[in-house]
């Protein structure tokens, strides 16, 4: 008899530990900011403000609000990130889809990854509660934002990894629909936080096909305090004639568990022939100021120069300074 209700007590335990872990894990997060703007000059406008037009924006303005859905069961997931707004018009491929994949761990080393996902190129992303800096480099405004296509993650150990992807053009939008030979092959290594990243193929349905993306994204720890990130890329097509080049440091300094200071020097320059080696160098001095857990202000003095005219917004002025002040919600 005994041997009865411990069959039946174990039985019941298997049944109920099953029924939990059929459920998976849902969860959900996401960010709101919006922000106020001016600059120094006679005319309207905030360079790397993330808007369709940046050249308009000079008072208070909204950045978007971005909710990510995101549900696990056993070895595979699936993640919708959706965002609404202007900076969301200007990033998203397609309508409010930010981000929409689903993922599959075929072991505790590999993943496999298909639909869109952002970017693996860059030290910055699109949401700014990710961000030190409110206002984003030329190098970030440059380079892709998102991917539609696959990928395979191979995580050889905590400080090694690889990546291998086959995406659409990053240029391309639902609207253009699918083009079998606007493709890319993007790679990625990863060692202690330091990753080279390598992208080869079209950026459109109408651009050459050998453009080259190099980028380097990493950071170090120099104190308790004190880190030093870097993102530096390299961009060509022979084809096009055209390309760019850059680099950004990111110096940030955290004074308290609610304060911390950060100056981004960064310099940007378009290659070929038909842009003519021009350039545009920017500092941006950011504070941040948390108000809660979940609330932040970011405040970014930023100052941009060229001899070339190419600052974005002001395509007339060889130089400008703005004034940012921003509140990021996360959740």
């Amino acid at each position: 008899m005994k041997k009865i209700i411990f069959s039946l007590l174990l039985a019941s335990t298997l049944i109920v530990n099953a029924q939990e872990e059929d459920k998976g894990t849902f969860t959900l997060s996401g960010t709101v900011d919006v922000y106020g703007t001016t600059n120094f000059t006679k005319d309207p406008g905030t360079p790397g403000i993330l808007i369709a037009n940046p050249e308009n924006a000079n008072a208070f303005g909204l950045g978007f609000a971005n909710t990510v859905f995101a549900y696990e069961k056993g070895k595979a997931g699936v993640v919708a990130d959706l965002a609404f707004g202007p900076k969301a018009d200007d990033a998203n491929l397609a309508g409010a889809i930010n981000q929409l994949y689903a993922y599959y761990k075929a072991t505790d080393k590999l993943t496999f990854t298909a639909g869109q996902f952002n970017t693996f190129l860059g030290y910055e992303v699109i949401s700014p509660a990710a961000n030190f800096n409110y206002t984003v480099s030329y190098l970030f405004n440059a380079g892709p934002f998102s991917h539609t296509g696959i990928k395979a993650d191979y995580a050889v150990s905590d400080d090694l990894s690889f990546m291998l992807a086959v995406t659409n053009a990053h240029a391309l939008t639902s609207a253009d629909g699918n083009f079998a030979d606007a493709t890319q092959f993007g790679a990625q290594i990863g060692y202690k936080g330091q990753y080279l990243n390598f992208i080869a193929g079209a950026v459109d349905a109408t651009s050459a096909k050998d453009y080259i993306f190099l980028d380097y994204t990493g950071g170090f720890d120099l104190s308790e305090t004190f880190f030093l990130g870097i993102n530096a890329a390299y961009v060509t097509s022979s084809d096009d004639q055209t390309g760019y080049q850059g680099a950004a440091l990111y110096l940030q300094n955290t004074f308290s568990d609610t304060f911390a200071l950060g100056l981004r020097p960064e310099l940007f320059q378009l290659n070929g022939d038909a842009n003519a080696d021009e350039s545009v160098t920017a500092v941006t001095l950011s504070a941040n100021v948390s108000l809660t857990g979940n609330l932040k202000l970011i405040t970014d003095l930023r100052f941009d120069s060229s001899d070339d005219f190419i600052i974005e917004a002001f395509p007339t002025e060889k130089s400008t300074s703005t004034l940012t002040i921003a509140a990021v919600y996360s959740f």
